[in-house]
């Protein structure tokens, strides 16, 4: 359904501040890693794309939260940490773990579509994905869940004296429950190695942020807690990995967390029942004019060929993973009770 009145945020959004500017790769990144950075977000958009296509075909299991036009956060993020390094992620996650190290695009699949070679042998499904081996410790279905996990992970870290760091990805509507500010509280009085990457997708559900929020920006709130914070195009793969990547070498220097805020939109609904009542298609439009992989594609000036090329690729894996996935056994209903404890 659309509102016949142009809702709020067309007119007042980041949208309209965020306008496409040519960027430059950072120094840091190799022509060779930038296009994998790009095949990795293709990757992404094609198993969220799948995923939306085997739900509607009945053939996976309760609701899913797709981030179709939010690759850039992922990707960018993932690429700015370090083998060994800690992820806690949210609901809205697929592309987080698939940008995430040692991913495996089988595996994600399997456990999407609750098989038992799934990451969490069909456990976790399409919110509660985690691939342990890789400190990827795994996502939340409670909203601003992973937050306070965080804390204790970064104690962890400096108990043990490392110097791993822990990413934690989080909406914008987990910054308005109490969760997030005690959390961030607690890591900056104790300085913990911990990043808060705040992935602001315009709207908590149906919520939009501008209503939800007395501040123009999410990362304002880091100056409560005597931190860092910083706001960057969440569409823009290298301004979100040098953010992040400035993030790290600060907590890995012993100087304590940061926010970051990451500004995009999520193109399709909060969920598979969401009607999106609350937005246009005007303005779902206007944001996808600014679609991270286009533009990220249009920097690194692919040839039309080169273009298909990877599109082919990605796609070859996915279909490929369904394959895995389809042919994997169920979980068996003796096991139900391993991994639970009273």
């Amino acid at each position: 359904m659309e509102n016949k009145e142009k809702s709020e945020l067309a007119d007042t959004s980041l949208a309209a501040e965020l306008q496409p500017h040519p960027s430059t790769l950072s120094l840091k990144i190799s022509e060779e890693e930038a296009r994998e950075m790009l095949e990795r977000m293709i990757l992404i958009r094609a198993f969220e794309e799948k995923a939306e296509e085997l739900y509607a075909l009945g053939r996976v299991h309760g609701t899913m939260h797709l981030s179709i036009g939010q690759e850039a956060t992922a990707v960018g993020a993932s690429k700015a940490m370090r083998r060994g390094d800690y992820l806690l992620n949210h609901h809205r996650g697929h592309g987080h773990c698939l940008a995430w190290f040692d991913s495996d695009v089988n595996a994600m699949m399997a456990e999407f579509m609750g098989k038992e070679t799934g990451y969490c042998r069909g456990r976790g499904g399409s919110m509660h994905i985690a691939n342990i081996e890789a400190n990827n410790l795994g996502a939340n279905g409670i909203v601003a869940g992973g937050v306070p996990i965080a804390v204790g992970v970064g104690l962890s870290i400096k108990m043990r004296k490392t110097d791993q760091v822990c990413l934690v990805i989080f909406g914008d509507g987990a910054a308005n429950e109490g969760a997030f500010h005690e959390s961030l509280n607690m890591a900056s009085i104790w300085k913990l190695p911990v990043i808060y990457l705040c992935e602001n997708n315009q709207y908590a559900m149906s919520m939009p942020f501008h209503k939800a929020f007395n501040i123009a920006d999410i990362s304002q709130r880091a100056s409560a807690y005597g931190i860092p914070g910083v706001t960057v195009d969440g569409n823009d793969v290298i301004a979100v990995y040098e953010a992040v990547s400035a993030a790290r070498a600060r907590a890995r220097a012993g100087d304590g967390p940061s926010l970051v805020e990451s500004v995009t939109y999520r193109w399709r609904g909060h969920s598979k029942s969401d009607k999106q009542a609350y937005r246009t298609r005007a303005e779902v439009k206007e944001w996808q004019q600014r679609d991270p992989i286009q533009r990220f594609a249009a920097m690194l000036g692919l040839s039309d060929a080169e273009w298909e090329a990877i599109q082919q690729r990605a796609s070859a894996q996915i279909e490929q993973a369904v394959q895995f996935a389809e042919s994997s056994p169920e979980p068996d209903l003796g096991t139900i009770l391993e991994g639970v404890y009273a």
